[in-house]
C-alpha cells in the first residue's frame, strides 16, 4: 500500500515537473477527446453533403442535414453516424495537443509580457494550426475518406496500403493546400476573436464562477464567425481528398463552380458550423480550466 501512495506521489511530482509545452499538449489532447467523440455525427454528415456534387438530380427534393442524418440511420444504422471516428481521434487527439502546445510555445515566446492584439492574435492562432495542419493531413485524409461513404475501408493500416498501392504516396498529403487556406485562417479568426470576445466582456463576468461559461460563450461566437469565413475552403479541401484523380486546388474550385455555382462552396455548412463552433469552445473551455488547474497561463 505504502509503494503504491510512493509510486503515485512520483507520478504527479514527475508531471508537476514536466515542460509547459508537454502540459498544454496534455491539456489540448485531453480537451479534444470528448469533444471529437461527441461531435463525430455533424462531421460525418458534413462529408456526406460536401461528396454530393454530381450525384443530385434536377428535380429531386432538396438534401438537407437531417435527411442526410436519417439516411444514414437507415441504411448504416446509427453507428454508422460514428464512421470514421477512428481516424477522428487519431487526428484531433495529438493533433489538438500539438496545437495547444504550439500556441502556448508561440506565445509564450513572443507573448510572455503583453497580450496579443487582434493582428498577432491571428498570426499566433494561424502559426499553430499550420503546424498542426501539416503533421496531420495523412490521417486527415484517411478519416475524410472514411466519412464519404465512397470507400471500403476495413482499418486505417488498410486504408494506408490501399491508397499507396493504387494512388501513391502522393494521395496520402492530397489537398494541403486547401487544408491550409481553411485551417490557418479558421485559428486566426477563432484566436482573434475569441480573445477580443474575452477582453470586451465586463470584470465580472471573469468571476469563478462564471469562467467556463464566459469561455464557452466566447468560443461559440467566434467558431461561428472563423467557419463560414472558412467554409468555401473546407469544401475543397473535402472534395479534393476524397477524389482518386489527385484535383489541383483550382481544378476543385472550377469544379465545384461548374456543377453548383457558389452555392456549392457552402454545402455542410450548418453541420460543420455546429461542430466546429462547439468543438472549439468545448476544447478551449477544458483547455484554459487544465491549465489553471495546473497553474498555468493560457
Amino acid at each position: 500500500m505504502q509503494e503504491s501512495r510512493d509510486s503515485a506521489t512520483r507520478d504527479s511530482g514527475s508531471l508537476a515537473k514536466a515542460h509547459p509545452a508537454l502540459k498544454a499538449f496534455m491539456c489540448g489532447s485531453l480537451s479534444g477527446t470528448c469533444s471529437t467523440l461527441l461531435f463525430q455525427p455533424l462531421d460525418l454528415v458534413k462529408t456526406r453533403l460536401q461528396t454530393l456534387q454530381g450525384n443530385v438530380k434536377p428535380g429531386t427534393s432538396k438534401v438537407g442535414m437531417f435527411s442526410v442524418f436519417l439516411h444514414v440511420i437507415r441504411t448504416e444504422n446509427v453507428f454508422g453516424l460514428w464512421k470514421g471516428v477512428s481516424p477522428s481521434f487519431v487526428r484531433c487527439v495529438p493533433g489538438v495537443g500539438i496545437y495547444f502546445s504550439t500556441f502556448y510555445s508561440l506565445k509564450q515566446h513572443f507573448f510572455q509580457d503583453q497580450a496579443p492584439n487582434a493582428g498577432q492574435a491571428v498570426l499566433l492562432g494561424a502559426g499553430a494550426r499550420t503546424v498542426a495542419g501539416v503533421s496531420m493531413l495523412p490521417v486527415t485524409v484517411i478519416k475524410t475518406r472514411f466519412e464519404s461513404g465512397r470507400y471500403n475501408y476495413v482499418s486505417m493500416a488498410g486504408a494506408v496500403r490501399s491508397m499507396y498501392q493504387t494512388e501513391g504516396l502522393r494521395a496520402l498529403f492530397s489537398g494541403l493546400t486547401a487544408t491550409l487556406l481553411r485551417d490557418a485562417p479558421f485559428s486566426g479568426i477563432y484566436v482573434m476573436f475569441y480573445s477580443q470576445a474575452k477582453r470586451a466582456l465586463p470584470p465580472d463576468g471573469n468571476g469563478t464562477v462564471y469562467v467556463p461559461l464566459v469561455h464557452f460563450g466566447c468560443g461559440v461566437v467566434a467558431g461561428v464567425l472563423a467557419s463560414l469565413v472558412t467554409q468555401p475552403a473546407d469544401v475543397v479541401k473535402t472534395h479534393i481528398q476524397v477524389s482518386a484523380s489527385h484535383y489541383s486546388t483550382s481544378q476543385a474550385i472550377h469544379y465545384i463552380y461548374n456543377e453548383n455555382g457558389l452555392r456549392g462552396f457552402f454545402r455542410g455548412a450548418v453541420p460543420r458550423s455546429l461542430r466546429r463552433t462547439l468543438m472549439a469552445a468545448m476544447a478551449w473551455t477544458v483547455y484554459e480550466q487544465l491549465m489553471a488547474r495546473m497553474g498555468l497561463k493560457s
